[in-house]
């Protein structure tokens, strides 16, 4: 459930600042009764960037599969086990 707080509710920093940890969700705030910023707390952020980093990369790799830009698993395995003589 999204929450929705006022810009004037900032006053009370301490109290936004546990809203932030206890939910764990980003809280909407609100200017003139349109959407104005979207603050959360430093670990929500941080999880949201690492999975956007994740997708990133998936669909990187998902363009690379559909572009027939991948190796064999047992030709690269031999390639690597040759360069370093395992």
């Amino acid at each position: 459930m999204s929450h929705i707080i006022p810009i004037r509710d900032l006053k009370n920093t301490a109290a936004v600042s546990n809203l932030c940890r206890e939910i764990d969700e980003p809280i909407f705030i609100t200017k003139n009764g349109y959407g104005d910023m979207v603050i959360m707390s430093i670990d929500r952020y941080q999880k949201m960037a690492y999975l956007s980093d994740v997708y990133s990369r998936l669909e990187a790799a998902e363009l690379q599969v559909a572009e027939c830009k991948t190796n064999d698993a047992i030709q690269s395995l031999k390639k690597l086990r040759g360069k370093y003589n395992v």
